[in-house]
C-alpha cells in the first residue's frame, strides 16, 4: 500500500512545482518590463514618432433617452489598441510565455475621454484610427448579439463611426482629430399611440359630435366642448413635461395636441354664434333678402336638409280687412294701439262692445213689429255697435296676423341657425380629419433615412460576406 501511495503523492507535488515555476516566470517578466518603465511617458522611441491608437466601441445596452435633459444612457465597451515598444520580450527567454496581463494603471494609456466626442492628444503625438478585423476597417459600433439587450422604446437604425479632422483646430492642440460614434435611433410609437394619441382622437371626436345637438342647445354644446378642452389641456401638460425646453424644433405630438386645442376652441365659437342666430326674433333683427335666399333656399338644397317651406313673410299687412261700405270698416290708428294695451283693459273694451252688439241685435229682432220710423231709428241707433263689432273683428285678425308673422320670423332665424350649424359641422369635421391625417402623414414620413449620411453611399455596416 505504501508503494501504491508514492505515485499519487508525486503528481500533486509536480503540479505545484510547475505552477510555482510558471508564476515565477510571470513575476520575472513583469519585474523586467517595469524596471525602468515610466507610465507617464508616451511610448515613442523618438520625439517625431506618432503612436497609432485603434478604437473599437461595443454597445451592450441602450438604457434610456432623457428627452428633456437630452441625455442618452448606454452601456458600452471601449477597446483601444496600441504598440508600446517598452513592453517587448522574447518568449524563448521566459519559457514560451506569450501573454502577460497587468493592471491598466501600471502602463501608459492614451488620454481618451468618451463624451459626446473623443478627445485626444495632438496629431503630432497620437494618430487615432478605427480598428481593423480581417483587413476590413470597423466603421460602425459593434453590437454583440449575445450580450445586447433590446430597448423597449427606441430602435437603433444606424450606428456608423467616422474619423474626423477639424481643420479649424491647430494640429498641435487637442481636438484636431476625433473618432465620432453615431447612434441614429427611432422611437417605437406603440406606447404613445395607445396612451396619448388614441385618447386625444377619441376625446376630440366627442367635441365634433356636439353638432348633433339642437341648434338652440348652445349651453350644452359649450359645456361639452369646454370639458373636452380641459381634457386636451391635461394631455398637453403631460407631454410638455417630457419634451425638451427648446425652440429649435417642436415635437409632432405637441403640434397635434395644439391643433386639437385650436379645433375645440373653434367649435366653442361656432356654438356661441349659432346660439346667437337661433335666438333672434323680428323684434331685434331684420332678415335681409340675401340671407333668406342663401340660408333658406340654396344651402338646404346643397346640404340635403329637409326644411319645411315657410309662408312668405310680408312686412305690410296684405290680408283683406273689413272696410267702410261693402267690406266694412278698417282699423284706425287708435285701435292699432289697442294691441299694446294690458289684457284686462282689452277684455273690458271687448265686453263693452259685446253689450252694444247684443242690444243692437235685440232691436233688429224686433224690427218687423216696429213702425218704419222706429225701425230706421233702431238701425241708426245700432250702427255704432255694428261698427264696434267690425272693429273688434279687424283687431283680432290683425293680432293673429302679427303673431303669425312673428312666429314665422322666429322660425326663419331658427332655420338659419340650423343651416349654419350644419355648415360649421362639415367645416370642423373636414378640418379635423384633414389635420389629423396631415400630421399623421408627417409622422409617417419623418423616418430615419436609408443611409446614415446624405450623399454618402456607404452603409457603415459589416459586409454580408
Amino acid at each position: 500500500m505504501h508503494g501504491g501511495q508514492g505515485p499519487l503523492l508525486l503528481l500533486p507535488l509536480l503540479a505545484v512545482c510547475l505552477g510555482v515555476q510558471g508564476q515565477n516566470q510571470e513575476e520575472r517578466l513583469l519585474a523586467d518590463l517595469m524596471q525602468n518603465y515610466d507610465p507617464n511617458l508616451r511610448p515613442a522611441e523618438r520625439d517625431s514618432d506618432v503612436v497609432n491608437v485603434s478604437l473599437k466601441l461595443t454597445l451592450t445596452n441602450l438604457i434610456s433617452l432623457n428627452e428633456r435633459e437630452e441625455a442618452l444612457t448606454t452601456n458600452v465597451w471601449i477597446e483601444m489598441q496600441w504598440c508600446d515598444y517598452r513592453l517587448r520580450w522574447d518568449p524563448r527567454d521566459y519559457e514560451g510565455l506569450w501573454v502577460l496581463r497587468v493592471p491598466s494603471t501600471m502602463v501608459w494609456r492614451p488620454d481618451i475621454v468618451l463624451e459626446n466626442k473623443s478627445q485626444t492628444y495632438s496629431t503630432n503625438e497620437i494618430d487615432l484610427q478605427l480598428s481593423q478585423e480581417d483587413g476590413q476597417t470597423i466603421e460602425w459600433i459593434f453590437i454583440d448579439p449575445e450580450a445586447f439587450t433590446e430597448n423597449g422604446e427606441w430602435a437603433i437604425q444606424h450606428r456608423p463611426a467616422k474619423m474626423l479632422l477639424d481643420p479649424a483646430a491647430p494640429a498641435q492642440e487637442a481636438g484636431h482629430q476625433k473618432v465620432v460614434f453615431y447612434l441614429l435611433i427611432q422611437r417605437k410609437p406603440l406606447f404613445y399611440v395607445i396612451n396619448i394619441i388614441a385618447p386625444c382622437v377619441l376625446i376630440s371626436s366627442v367635441a365634433i359630435l356636439i353638432y348633433f345637438l339642437p341648434a338652440k342647445a348652445g349651453g350644452q354644446k359649450c359645456t361639452v366642448a369646454i370639458n373636452v378642452l380641459l381634457a386636451q389641456t391635461v394631455f398637453l401638460f403631460l407631454v410638455a413635461k417630457k419634451v425638451p425646453e427648446t425652440s429649435q424644433a417642436v415635437p409632432l405630438i405637441s403640434k397635434y395636441l395644439t391643433f386639437l386645442l385650436a379645433v375645440t376652441i373653434l367649435i366653442v365659437v361656432n356654438a356661441v354664434v349659432v346660439l346667437n342666430v337661433s335666438l333672434r326674433s323680428p323684434h331685434t333683427h331684420s332678415m335681409a333678402r340675401g340671407v333668406r335666399k342663401v340660408f333658406l333656399r340654396l344651402l338646404p338644397q346643397l346640404l340635403r336638409m329637409h326644411v319645411r317651406p315657410l309662408a312668405p313673410a310680408a312686412v305690410q299687412d296684405t290680408q283683406p280687412r273689413l272696410q267702410n261700405g261693402s267690406l266694412g270698416w278698417s282699423i284706425t290708428t287708435g285701435e292699432e294701439v289697442a294691441l299694446c294695451l294690458p289684457r284686462s283693459e282689452l277684455l273690458f273694451q271687448q265686453w263693452q262692445r259685446q253689450g252694444l252688439v247684443a242690444a243692437a241685435l235685440e232691436k233688429l229682432e224686433k224690427g218687423p213689429e216696429l213702425e218704419p220710423n222706429q225701425f230706421c231709428g233702431s238701425l241708426k241707433q245700432a250702427a255704432p255697435a255694428i261698427q264696434a263689432c267690425v272693429e273688434a273683428c279687424n283687431l283680432i285678425a290683425r293680432a293673429r296676423h302679427q303673431q303669425s308673422h312673428f312666429d314665422n320670423g322666429n322660425e326663419e332665424w331658427f332655420l338659419v341657425g340650423r343651416v349654419l350649424d350644419r355648415v360649421c359641422f362639415l367645416a370642423m369635421l373636414s378640418l379635423f380629419v384633414c389635420g389629423t391625417a396631415g400630421i399623421f402623414l408627417m409622422a409617417h414620413y419623418n423616418r430615419v433615412p436609408a443611409l446614415p449620411f446624405p450623399g454618402d453611399p456607404r452603409p457603415y455596416l459589416p459586409s454580408p460576406d
